[in-house]
């Protein structure tokens, strides 16, 4: 399916699209067309982690060079004045318009791989506050734009779509089941507002994170899978960002409102590749 242009007119906020999953939306929500808001704290000369290049800036002319109209603002989305005045200029700069809300803030900086009684407890809490809090404070505050305009869409970023336990990690696994509560809770709180939430989840993703851990780069990243077999199902960012799109292109989206989402699953339905012509399916 074909996604060119269909989404312009519309305004998105990605919160988190310095890089991943983030940026992979935004560039594809830009494709279709739309104007999209790239938040995060990383600019040029301010990289609030040093051993991650990736900006926001960089993130919005990708958005543009995509064909559509990128926008970056620096916003600490656990501070809530900060995110009240990211959305009083989209009120401002886009006459009241808000149709796409992504929430891709991410506490993983701040993850340990370790048992509950080792971990630290101040990295534990700021993961919960990174990575869900501050999805809390981003709807809070944008969500009402949407309601003033008769609906829209919310995406809760998380990683698996069923109640496994992730035990590698005491609070990834909180911040990330917590977020598909968020979806769920949402989706009956706005349903009389015509506002669709969904929780989207990718599979194994090629960001530039774990690009770099196994040593690769997009064009190589076949060699991982000499690390690692089940990087051979791997998808790029790009794969989940389409099927934002499609999500967002849907005009009975709200029939999966309150739903755990899957990129692969959403590649059949709505019949999208990756950017690389391959259609990978992560079974969770």
């Amino acid at each position: 399916m074909e996604f060119t242009g269909r989404l312009r007119g519309k305004v998105a906020v990605v919160a988190g699209a310095t890089r991943g999953a983030g940026r992979g939306i935004a560039c594809m929500l830009g494709e279709a067309g739309a104007t999209v808001y790239c938040t995060g704290r990383s600019l040029r000369g301010k990289l609030v982690r040093k051993n991650r290049p990736e900006t926001i800036e960089e993130t919005a002319e990708l958005v543009t060079q995509h064909g559509g109209k990128g926008i970056h603002v620096r916003v600490d989305h656990t501070d809530a004045e900060q995110v009240r005045d990211l959305f009083r200029r989209v009120r401002r700069e886009q006459r009241g318009r808000l149709d796409i809300l992504v929430n891709d803030l991410t506490g993983d900086s701040h993850m340990q791989v370790k048992p509950f009684l080792e971990h630290s407890l101040r990295d534990g809490l700021q993961v919960l506050e990174n990575g869900s809090f501050s999805h809390i404070i981003t709807s809070y505050y944008g969500v009402p734009l949407m309601a003033r305009n008769g609906g829209g869409l919310v995406i809760e970023m998380t990683d698996g779509v069923s109640n496994e336990i992730r035990e590698f990690s005491f609070y990834y696994d909180l911040e990330k089941a917590m977020n598909i509560r968020l979806a769920q809770s949402l989706a009956i709180q706005l349903r009389k507002d015509r506002i669709a939430v969904v929780a989207l989840t990718p599979g194994f993703m090629r960001s530039e994170e774990v690009l770099s851990a196994l040593g690769v780069t997009e064009e190589t990243w076949r060699d991982g899978i000499l690390k690692d077999r089940y990087f051979a199902y791997s998808e790029t960012p790009f794969y989940v960002g389409k099927a934002a799109v499609a999500l967002a292109c849907d005009r009975r989206v709200m029939k999966k409102t309150g739903q755990v989402l899957m990129s692969g699953k959403l590649a059949r339905e709505y019949r999208f590749t990756d950017v690389d012509g391959a259609q990978p399916f992560w079974a969770y």
